[in-house]
């Protein structure tokens, strides 16, 4: 028989597997959203996880498979948040015996390389912030983000206002989760999210079409750090970590770690070239894993047709490639925080891919995960291109 898959504590129930893999489905906008630059096109309907979930973001467990390259963010990431128990506890392995020297981030002595996070003591803490914002917003995942405010109806300005009070509010408790966390990249991934969210509230009494990218590196660091929660509350992370091998080391770990604040910059500013390479990277994996995405993720390995499993292990040197290719992206960019991201990003892939022969739907969290982080970086870039 079939099981649904679990409730993460960590956002509301997500969709399975389909549409394009760095953007999920749209927002409900009036009208068809245009998918790759073509006015009109229809997008890829994703198939349900049980109940839909209120909102239509790039929540899932699967791999939320979609980068729909387009100026409508299709993606709002916080969602209803069940404060369960997570696992939580100090780092993973990766914190040198150096003091930190005073630092007021518990991160300063992480010097490891970006890795599976199994432990997370943040994580229960994070999720009454990402409820909260949902209860404040609870609209935001319905709008149309490319609209500019000149078009705005009057409700649709009141719901920003409010998203960008919300995210006022919220922002001194993320900076202090920021601070608490063990794990550099965690702190990074808060960090961003506080530098694309203060970059949306600064956006809202202006708002243009373009600030739809923006929008969705925040929500994209939002939905990286729910399902990096629910990887770890069930168990997903622990089953899968040790079957990876660590990365290299990072470039430059001291600088990222001596000039962390707590107040970050966006870590994309301006233009850098190997944003067209990583855009045109997830192109290619979107188009390559299609047979992959049309496998339903609730259907556990011990269930999968002759063509389904065929599908399933057709895309694990296709994983295999594009998570060494995220990687290898990373440190060519020359960009502390991106190396990170794309280290962490491949490794969950990674982590995904040991998941499959034995595939259950918890195993879909780290395919979601190393989504959320990719596309990240994916609008982040839009937004300096």
């Amino acid at each position: 028989m079939t099981l649904p898959p679990p409730q993460g504590p960590y956002g509301s129930q997500p969709f399975g597997g389909g549409g394009p893999q760095w953007g999920g489905p749209p927002p409900q906008g009036p009208g068809p959203q245009p998918q790759y630059g073509q006015p009109g096109a229809p997008w890829v309907q994703q198939p349900q996880w049980g109940t839909p979930p209120p909102n239509k973001g790039g929540k899932g467990k699967w791999i939320l498979v979609g980068l729909a390259l387009v100026a409508i963010i299709a993606v709002s990431i916080v969602g209803t948040v069940l404060v369960l128990r997570p696992e939580s506890g100090g780092g993973n392995g990766q914190q040198s015996n150096t003091a930190n020297g005073g630092s007021e981030f518990a991160s300063a002595n992480d010097t490891g390389p970006a890795n599976i996070i199994t432990e997370e003591p943040t994580c229960e803490a994070w999720g009454k912030i990402s409820d909260g914002l949902e209860a404040a917003v609870p609209g935001w995942n319905d709008q149309d983000y490319s609209k500019p405010a000149t078009n705005w109806t009057p409700e649709e300005r009141a719901l920003f206002e409010k998203k960008s009070a919300a995210l006022t509010d919220a922002i001194p408790s993320v900076t202090s989760l920021a601070k608490q966390t063990p794990h550099r990249v965690m702190r990074e991934l808060y960090g961003q999210y506080l530098a694309y969210s203060r970059a949306v509230i600064d956006s809202i009494p202006t708002y243009s079409s373009e600030d739809n990218y923006i929008v969705g590196a925040s929500n994209q660091l939002a939905g990286a750090l729910n399902r990096i929660c629910d990887a770890i509350y069930f168990r997903a992370a622990q089953q899968t970590a040790p079957l990876i091998s660590a990365p290299p080391a990072p470039s430059d770990v001291k600088s990222m770690n001596s000039t962390a604040s707590a107040e970050p910059d966006r870590f994309l500013s301006g233009h850098i070239d190997t944003c067209k390479d990583w855009m045109a990277l997830a192109e290619r994996f979107d188009k390559d894993s299609e047979p992959w995405r049309q496998v339903s993720a609730k259907i556990p390995a011990t269930e999968w047709t002759p063509d389904q499993k065929a599908a399933m292990d057709a895309v694990v040197p296709v994983m295999t490639t594009y998570s060494d290719e995220m990687e290898q992206l990373g440190r060519k960019s020359q960009n502390l925080v991106w190396e990170d991201f794309a280290t962490l990003s491949a490794q969950y892939m990674r982590a995904y891919v040991q998941g499959i022969p034995t595939y259950t739907v918890n195993i879909g969290y780290l395919s979601s995960v190393s989504t959320s982080i990719s596309n990240s970086i994916y609008w982040a870039c839009k937004a300096v291109s």
